[in-house]
Order: C-alpha cells, then structure tokens, then sequence
C-alpha cells in the first residue's frame, strides 16, 4: 500500500545538483521533485504542495530570490537555500525575504539533511503545536508521516492520513462535512458527500475497536464529524 511520504522539491538548473539530491532524500525515505528554473518552481508548488523546498539562488530564468518572494505571497512552505552565493549580503536578503535556512555549495549531504530534518520538524510544531498528535490508542508522527494503533505501525494511504491528520488536529471539535471535504480535498470536492463517508469508512477500519460502533471517529447526523479526544 502507497504510504504517505515528505515531498522534496529541489529546484537547481544542475543535473548531477537534482540527481545527488534525488538518490539522498529518497535513501532517507522522502519524495523527490525536481525543478530546472524559478518559474517551474512556482508552477510546482501550487499544484504539488511540496512539503519543502531546496532552492539555488542562480537560477536561469531569475534570480531564486525572486521565487522566495513569489512564494511567500500564499505559501508558508519551508525554504532551504543551497547556493555557491556565501556573501552576508545575499544570506540577509534571502531570509528577509522569507528563506527558512541556508546552506552553501559545496554542501554535505548529511549536513544538508540535517537541516531538512529540523525544518520539517519546525513545520509539523507550527501546523500542530507539536510533531507528534496522539489520542488515545492513536500516534502520528508528523515529521515520518507514520500512525501507530496501540504500539503498531500501521499502513494509512496519502489521503486516508491527511483525513486522520486533520480528525487528530481538530479532535473534539464538531466537523461538518463540507468543512471536512474543503480542507482536506480542497475547494471544488465541497459537495463529495458520498467520497467523504468511504473514505471516513476506511479510517475507522484501521483506528477503531469496533468501526461498526465507532468510539473515536463519531457522526453528527446531517452536520459531519467529530473526533473524540481519548486519555
């Protein structure tokens, strides 16, 4: 079963920068994306949400300053600079401008992960107050994108843990279905009633004691849902 992985875009005209950087996120269990120029990179980050990106400021269509900015006007996503640019000047710009770290070329690989590491965690806190959402027999690590029932690791599918991200975030507060299906399908499945229930249907199947008496997951006829928040 696909599981749930942190998407990578890493946006360098370099094709060996792309390929080490490609074979060094997917060894440590990320998505890899790749972008050539700046303009790309902004097509890519409004239609794939990457969870973070890797950027070369010297891009061949703009500056990656010019992304940074371009970014930020609708997307909080975590940037990381990795540039042969270790001038004070263009690291003070990049993060005035909302870059998240920076890292110069020739870099460590290790050293690099390192940082798309803590970034991921700093994300995950800022969404959710915290890196880790557990309710009851429930754990999310939301840096790995991994569940655990009772102690077990368990196989969720992309969208099947983002609903469960969203239920665990929200957890105690009544959902209705529209409200469900906007933040979590987005705007044009407002009315996808039907997609919602199965989908519901198959989260309660892996996380309830008995999904045909959901405890956790409760229905609030003809409003939505509601996670019950469990010791």
């Amino acid at each position: 079963m696909k599981t749930k992985k942190n998407m990578v875009l890493v946006v360098d005209d370099e094709p060996p920068i792309r390929k080490l950087l490609k074979i060094t996120l997917e060894s440590n269990d990320l998505k890899f994306e790749g972008a050539e120029n700046g303009g790309e990179a902004v097509r890519l980050t409004a239609s794939l949400k990457p969870d973070l990106i890797i950027l070369d400021l010297g891009l061949p269509d703009m500056d990656g300053k010019q992304v940074i900015e371009q970014i930020r006007g609708w997307s909080d996503v975590p940037i990381i600079v990795c540039s042969v640019r270790d001038g004070d000047a263009e690291m003070i710009q990049a993060f005035e401008l909302g870059a998240d770290d920076y890292v110069t070329k020739p870099f460590n690989p290790d050293v690099l992960m390192a940082r798309v590491t803590a970034n991921l965690r700093k994300a995950a806190i800022e969404e959710a107050g915290e890196p880790e959402l557990t309710n009851g027999s429930i754990a999310m690590d939301l840096v790995k994108h991994e569940v655990s029932i009772n102690g077990e690791l368990t196989a969720f599918t992309p969208k099947e843990y983002d609903l469960l991200r969203y239920f665990l975030v929200h957890r105690g507060k009544m959902l209705t279905h529209r409200q469900i299906l906007h933040e979590v399908w987005g705007p044009a499945h407002g009315d996808d009633m039907q997609y919602l229930r199965v989908y519901v249907s198959q989260v309660r199947e892996k996380v309830e004691p008995d999904p045909v008496n959901p405890d956790y997951i409760v229905t609030e006829p003809g409003v939505g849902y509601r996670m019950e928040v469990k010791d």
